[in-house]
């Protein structure tokens, strides 16, 4: 009894919810809720990891189309006249934005066919759709890991491309500037 009258009501809110959460990440135990346990974390960085850690494992995985209220159905490009394809572009963009999702690589795309890769690729792809997202979740729309020729041509420094010739033993691409600069929103923690 002496010992719960030298912690605070705070600490033992705190202990109490740190029980609350094993329990309910009991169905999910694996080796990073024991690497928890092994690491000596205050309680309170320890509660906000596991509050992380349930809500990652009872996220639903759904189209980020079905993450918003209605669900997002972009009309098609070709029902929209350009100055409204751009307006519709934005407006999906800023969207995307708020549920933290980031396009990184566009500046290659025309307007057209970001929006179509928006609406061909992003919408329809299956992620988990947290109630809240600690971090963002950055789109590739170069496609850097399946295609390094968009990459090496308009985003490559001259480090990385000099690297990439190295490793590949072969010349990259002729180096352009990206036809369609955008200032789209960032990842704030950039």
């Amino acid at each position: 009894m002496s010992e719960i009258k030298n912690h605070s009501s705070c600490e033992i809110d705190a202990i109490l919810r740190n029980a609350e959460l094993r329990s309910e990440l009991e169905p999910f135990y694996d080796e990073s809720i024991v690497q928890v346990e092994d690491s000596h974390l205050p309680i309170e960085v320890e509660n906000d990891y596991l509050e992380m850690m349930l809500a990652w494992e009872v996220a639903p995985v759904l189209p980020i189309a079905q993450w918003f209220n209605p669900p997002l159905k972009p009309v098609h490009p070709s029902k929209l006249t350009p100055d409204e394809l751009h307006a519709a572009l934005y407006r999906l963009i800023d969207l995307l934005y708020e549920k933290k999702i980031v396009l990184d690589f566009t500046d290659h795309l025309s307007d057209e066919e970001l929006y179509m890769l928006i609406c061909r690729d992003i919408l329809p792809s299956r992620e988990k759709m947290l109630a809240v997202r600690d971090g963002y979740l950055h789109w590739d729309c170069a496609m850097v890991g399946e295609n390094q020729d968009i990459w090496l041509t308009y985003y490559a420094s001259d480090e990385e491309r000099e690297m990439w010739e190295e490793l590949n033993e072969t010349s990259a691409p002729y180096k352009q500037i990206p036809p369609y600069p955008r200032d789209l929103p960032k990842d704030d923690e950039e």
